[in-house]
């Protein structure tokens, strides 16, 4: 239910007339004109979900509108303009997409990003800090920010002031841009006339179908889907499918391509990486689909994170039985390695983003005078806005995105062999690993945050029971710990490769006695500059383990790339929470923690039935995460919606 409010001062303005009407069609649930500030509060105080608020001086398109208010990248978010800042205009500066100051140009600290467009979405949980700006601005107050009163002279419109005060008290504002649509803020019937032409020239539609493709793309996915692929998106819309189906359909090809990579035979190979180009397709298509229909939801987002991660993975499976098959001994050992080494990259691609997304808010504490990882971030960010340039497309290219490891899966399986893929996937996301791990340290340790010290630290490090009762070392560090538990599992599994199973049983315990320093570092502070490494460095820790003990064991290598495949479905759950915001998962506990589950197979090895307790940890961990799915998504939902209902309102139902 989205509550919009035109704020207007004159009772008959055409282009407040206008908003009204185009935020009903944009689709809000309930339309109020506020004729100042104090009416906007009052107005606010009574919604029970997001406001949409709008000045009377905005000219703009409908699906503008309608895209502010239905924008999946934050709770609250500012319509951002490119115009240069002006007399009366609050002038905005953003960092990875974040509002980081509002204010008058000649005050803001640091470049001048843009100025605010005189519409904003404010989620519900922020709706009172809207009513406290609101009146605190209608009585002429100065605001207080996190760091005490910020000294701002009103600038502007009530509008203008509204947004520079909200901001100022640190709410967590994105920026939602204009592309290829018409919005502009009008002084006199000249500008309005201007603005009113301005929008009557674009086609909406078509320039929403266009807006559907990601701007910023990897170039294979720009030059070899995007080209295409709206035309797929446009005819989904038609035939009424939902994003949530196209994934769906997008998974049976993922599925079908690794079916026939595991026969093996040449026209099995060659029909695998056509349809796992066009299941590729389809899930670009998922996205273009949710945001031409602006059919977005917390569950859609979460299953598209999950499908990208599951079908690649499940296509791993398919080459390396494809690989043994065509009798090569070490095709599963390849695929467990590039599904272990993928899912350790991606563990570091989500914190580095919630390091940067944490320097964005806390500007004040970047900054090294110069040193090399000022240099690095400063040519990163010329690089990447010299968009279409080589340099641009090579940085683009070089850390190994899907589109680019789905094409080379397809190309070198089609034209090679199952056994030839994997290794050039390894080859390809080791070097992609190493040269973004070095750039990325470098320029972590410029930042000087500490992104683990604002988390549930204990959660994001998949942390057990166990963990939270040991000690921790007084004379360790939590990534010093980390790494070294992982470097440690390296050495393990090296020889236990080596020596195979002349490994003595007791091996495991001694390697878990060598973990558990790293489970007690559970609750010690997090807050160094390269501890955002922390939870891949465990990942790493857990897996390598779970592979050695594998081996120690003689479990077949299918059921060691199953084991670590549910664990991998596990984590990106937990990570992918973090990108929603959305908190722990509903059975968390019963995963028992990464250093329990090491505990388990430990134990396992040591009495001999290392492959029965691997099946049996990994069954149950597989049945922990589908109920939690469930719960998640389906019952605590339903059972929320009943209770918000009241004894005489419907449940609510599934998601979608």
């Amino acid at each position: 239910m989205t509550l919009a409010i035109v704020l207007a001062a004159e009772p008959h303005a055409t282009p407040a007339d206008r908003l009204v009407d185009q935020c009903r069609r944009a689709g809000a649930s309930e339309v109020r004109r506020a004729a100042d500030l104090d009416e906007l509060a009052t107005f606010a105080e009574a919604a029970t979900g997001p406001v949409l608020v709008a000045g009377a001086d905005l000219v703009a398109h409908t699906a503008v509108l309608r895209h502010l208010a239905t924008s999946p990248v934050g709770p609250t978010v500012a319509l951002v303009l490119t115009d240069p800042p002006s007399r009366g205009r609050t002038a905005v500066r953003e960092e990875r997409g974040q509002v980081v100051a509002a204010g008058p140009a000649d005050e803001l600290d640091g470049e001048v990003t843009g100025t605010f467009g005189g519409a904003l979405r404010v989620g519900a949980a922020d709706v009172p800090a809207l009513v406290e700006s609101a009146r605190t601005v209608a009585a002429g107050v100065v605001a207080v920010g996190p760091a005490g009163p910020t000294g701002a002279r009103p600038v502007g419109s009530a509008v203008d002031r509204l947004f520079a005060d909200l901001a100022a008290r640190g709410t967590l504002t994105f920026a939602h841009r204009v592309r290829l649509l018409v919005a502009h803020r009008v002084t006199d019937p000249t500008e309005l006339a201007g603005a009113e032409a301005a929008v009557a020239a674009v086609d909406e539609d078509r320039a929403e179908l266009r807006l559907s493709v990601k701007e910023r793309d990897d170039f294979f996915t720009t030059y070899f889907v995007s080209t295409w692929s709206p035309h797929v998106t446009k005819l989904s819309a038609r035939l009424g499918l939902t994003p949530t189906v196209v994934t769906m359909i997008s998974i049976a090809f993922a599925v079908a391509a690794a079916v026939l990579f595991a026969v093996g035979d040449r026209p099995a190979l060659v029909l695998g990486g056509v349809l796992l180009y066009l299941g590729f397709v389809l899930d670009c298509v998922d996205g273009q689909l949710a945001r031409y229909t602006r059919n977005f939801s917390a569950w859609g987002g979460w299953l598209d994170t999950m499908a990208d991660r599951a079908k690649e993975y499940v296509v791993y499976a398919g080459l390396g039985y494809g690989a043994t098959a065509a009798g090569y001994r070490y095709g599963w050992a390849l695929a467990i390695a590039a599904m272990t080494l993928q899912t350790v990259r991606h563990m570091t691609d989500t914190w580095y983003g919630a390091l940067h997304d944490e320097a964005a808010r806390r500007p004040k504490a970047v900054g090294g005078g110069g040193g090399i990882g000022d240099k690095l971030n400063a040519a990163s960010t010329r690089v990447q806005a010299d968009t279409g340039s080589l340099s641009y497309w090579l940085k683009r290219t070089v850390v190994f995105p899907i589109g680019e490891r789905w094409a080379l899966i397809a190309i070198t399986v089609a034209l090679f062999s199952p056994l030839v893929a994997l290794v050039a996937v390894l080859v390809w996301a080791a070097l992609a690993f190493a040269y973004t791990g070095a750039l990325r340290t470098l320029r972590a340790r410029w930042m000087r945050v500490g992104v683990l010290g604002t988390v549930d630290t204990s959660l994001h490090r998949d942390d057990g029971p166990l963990a939270r009762r040991l000690p921790a070392v007084p004379w360790r560090r939590p990534l010093e710990s980390a790494v070294n538990a992982a470097a440690g599992m390296a050495v393990l599994l090296v020889i236990t490769l080596v020596v195979g199973e002349a490994v003595p049983r007791w091996v495991p315990l001694a390697a878990l006695v060598w973990l558990l320093p790293a489970a007690g570092m559970a609750r010690a502070p997090h807050g160094g500059a390269l501890d955002w490494l922390v939870p891949a460095a465990l990942r790493a820790a857990e897996y390598l383990f779970a592979i050695a003990v594998g081996v120690v064991g003689d479990v077949p290598a299918w059921v060691i790339f199953g084991y670590v495949f549910v664990l991998t479905l596990h984590h990106y759950d937990l990570t992918a929470r973090l990108e929603k915001r959305k908190v722990a998962p509903p059975l968390h506990d019963a995963t028992l923690g990464w250093e329990g589950r090491s505990a388990v197979l430990a134990l396992a090895a040591i009495v001999g039935f290392a492959g029965i307790g691997m099946v049996t940890l990994g069954t149950y961990l597989l049945v922990v995460f589908m109920a939690s799915v469930a719960l998640a998504w389906v019952v605590l939902p339903a059972r929320a919606a009943r209770a918000t209902a009241g004894p005489v309102g419907a449940g609510g139902g599934s998601p979608g």
